[in-house]
């Protein structure tokens, strides 16, 4: 037997129930103005419970009985709903759900005759439901077909706690009388449906309005929620967007006053929880406590936690794609019906569309965002002055570095550049970019010595607004503008020990939060990296880190310094004339060769950024057609320290020392140090500070 309680009812009469069987002209008057009087509360009652209250007082009168029930056959479901109302105590109902065939008003429904029964204790076709009416005192019953003249609607029964209580009951009036019940009964469901419908429109009506005014999510899933809760009742609503690349619901909304164990903005697992049934299963799923109770996972618990007895959870579809759940819980345990079900079925249908528009809205303000970042960095790009359009130079050396470029460019790997200060590793890393499939993306740079580390990890990762003081606006870091690109982190060996984690994360998970923010964002990014330090005395010294070293050092590529390729300096010297000749429209056809001669013995602590410099000042001082190079600046500067004898940082800490010396510790103008050694006054500054060399006191 297929059963469902809701409430139970068990009323005890205070006297014997007798069915009179009505007779003369004075009875025939009574019964017509009985059925004249139901044919008025046909008239003047809209809800079921109410006409049923009435109907007991006035069908007392034809036949004595101790409870009314009006079954109903619902057609959706396939089931007899039964309502029942106490002869003594209107007030005392019950509701319970039977399959037709397991209940004799399904019978009287199905074959349209009356079914009565004058002893239950003789009565075998309904053993399950015979118990249920032995526990409250019935000890017979007769049942009616409920039919109106438009459709069959059920059964009406009465029932006494007597025996045979129906022996002398006139059954064809009280089939008379049960066709008037059904009139009135048909006529109240009939506003029940008009009512119900008219509150559907109304609320569609109402949540339609609410997209159409309310464009910021927060404030539109506010005003929803409004709109349902005077027809639906509830005291939880949440709205879970499903996040593809992660594989969670993210809250976006939140109408609870709770304990605060769910908040607005956290993150849950799809599966297992109640909104992912709904979501996965692409249906409403409704849920008791018992079924929460049973479900494994961590969101069930935080729900029966908070004191939710009963949730509905609604797919939000559009267009065959599921976007995620809304849904909604009650705290006093009562379910939701199939009705309160399907109107919130349609409500999710319209917040579907809103949470659609949303995304698109939120991936176009990105794309948009991202854009407008890409076309300021690339603006930057043009106008900055590149050291030289083509790498020059045909030494071993410098072939065999290229000869990797080539090798390592058009796969995906990091690559570590390798080499001093000036030998053109931003070079590489563009010609590594070019050669590679993501050519057609940007390729985002960022010297990582350049900016202060309070500051580097916004730069690199971005921040929300308000994560820290000054943040005013929200800021695209260069991993996420570099996403299908390339990042070239400069000076790689100076990143602050704190933030080299988040990088690490980075390199292995591609993904990472802005500063501020809780969602987690995935970047496809290729990271070329570069430095002029050792990072294997780094990692030896607990300064790097050993992990991120080896998930740099992937493919190291090693640049050699201008003094290691001497034969490459007249070449360059000539490439680098012409170039700085045209910008500077002057016609420069020749270059000394005792000059060039000096050039190619002279060290170049700074390698060709040095060189460059030293080329640009020397055609700034030319006038005719021939280089004028300040030979005896260089004959003046002894070389630099070989390598072989100390680290790069000893070699660029003599030549330093050494131009000092020779200025007289006279940094900028002319003949100051910095330009002996072909550097701005700032970086000259900078590279002191960060050697640890200063001015001896007298």
């Amino acid at each position: 037997m297929m059963q469902k309680y809701r409430t139970a009812a068990s009323t005890q009469p205070k006297g014997p129930s007798v069915a009179p069987e009505p007779g003369g002209s004075d009875a025939a008057d009574d019964l017509d103005g009985l059925l004249l009087e139901v044919s008025r509360l046909a008239a003047s009652r809209r809800d079921l419970q109410s006409l049923l209250g009435d109907l007991v007082t006035l069908l007392q009168r034809a036949v004595r009985f101790d409870r009314l029930r009006v079954v109903l056959h619902d057609p959706h479901r396939g089931v007899m709903r039964r309502h029942t109302v106490a002869a003594v105590d209107p007030d005392v109902s019950s509701v319970l759900e039977l399959s037709p065939e397991e209940s004799p008003s399904g019978i009287a429904w199905q074959t349209q005759q009356p079914v009565i029964v004058p002893n239950i204790d003789r009565e075998t076709r309904f053993p399950d439901l015979i118990g249920l009416l032995r526990a409250e005192g019935t000890r017979s019953f007769c049942v009616f077909p409920l039919t109106s003249p438009l459709r069959r609607l059920g059964a009406l029964g009465f029932h006494s706690h007597d025996e045979d209580a129906f022996r002398f009951a006139n059954l064809g009036f009280l089939q008379q009388l049960t066709d008037q019940v059904a009139l009135a009964v048909d006529n109240t469901l009939h506003h029940e449906e008009l009512g119900r419908e008219r509150d559907r429109l109304q609320l569609l009506l109402e949540v339609n309005n609410a997209l159409v005014s309310n464009l910021e999510p927060r404030t539109l899933f506010s005003a929803i929620a409004a709109c349902l809760r005077r027809v639906v009742a509830h005291d939880y609503i949440t709205l879970a967007v499903h996040d593809p690349e992660r594989e969670m619901f993210n809250l976006w909304a939140l109408e609870f006053a709770g304990k605060g164990l769910i908040k607005e903005g956290m993150a849950t697992p799809v599966e297992p929880s109640p909104a992912g049934y709904a979501f996965t299963g692409g249906k409403p799923v409704r849920f008791t406590r018992a079924d929460l109770a049973k479900m494994t996972g961590s969101f069930a618990p935080l729900l029966l936690e908070e004191g939710i007895q009963a949730l509905c959870c609604l797919p939000l579809t559009v267009h065959d794609r599921r976007l995620g759940t809304l849904n909604v819980g009650r705290l006093d345990g009562r379910p939701f019906t199939v009705e309160e079900e399907e109107l919130l079925a349609a409500v999710a249908n319209q917040v579907a569309f809103s949470v659609e528009n949303s995304l698109a809205f939120q991936e176009i303000a990105a794309l948009k965002d991202k854009l407008a970042a890409e076309k300021i960095y690339l603006e930057e790009e043009i106008r900055s002055d590149y050291n030289f359009e083509e790498i020059v130079g045909e030494s071993p050396s410098l072939k065999q570095a290229l000869g990797e470029v080539e090798t390592v460019a058009p796969t995906e790997s990091t690559v570590l550049i390798r080499g001093e200060t000036g030998t053109g590793k931003e070079l590489i890393a563009r010609a590594i970019h070019d050669l590679s499939p993501r050519r057609e993306r940007t390729l985002v740079k960022i010297n990582c010595a350049a900016i202060p580390t309070g500051l580097l990890e916004s730069e690199l990762f971005g921040h929300e607004r308000g994560a820290f003081t000054g943040a005013i606006a929200q800021k695209i870091g260069r991993f996420e503008l570099a996403d299908g690109g390339t990042l070239f982190l400069d000076e790689v060996g100076d990143i602050p020990l704190e933030l080299q984690p988040k990088l690490l994360r980075v390199l292995q998970e591609h993904e990472f939060e802005r500063l501020g923010a809780t969602r987690t964002k995935r970047v496809d990014v290729r990271v070329v990296a570069a430095t002029n330090r050792s990072l294997e005395e780094m990692v030896a010294a607990g300064t790097f880190r050993s992990d991120l070293y080896y998930r740099l050092n992937v493919f190291p590529i090693s640049l050699p310094a201008l003094r290691e390729r001497t034969d490459d300096i007249p070449r360059l010297v000539r490439h680098l004339t012409q170039k700085l000749a045209r910008r500077m429209n002057k016609r420069i056809d020749a270059i000394p060769a005792d000059a060039m001669e000096v050039l190619c013995r002279y060290d170049w602590p700074g390698n060709v950024r040095e060189l460059e410099n030293a080329i640009e000042r020397a055609v700034i001082l030319t006038n005719g057609g021939v280089l004028q190079i300040p030979v005896a600046d260089f004959r003046d500067r002894p070389a630099a320290a070989s390598p072989a004898g100390g680290t790069l940082e000893a070699t660029e800490r003599e030549a330093i020392l050494s131009a000092l010396r020779d200025s007289a510790w006279v940094l900028g103008g002319p003949h100051g140090a910095a330009a002996r050694l072909g550097l701005k006054r700032t970086t000259l500054q900078s590279r002191m500070q960060k050697l640890g060399i200063s001015r001896p006191t007298e």
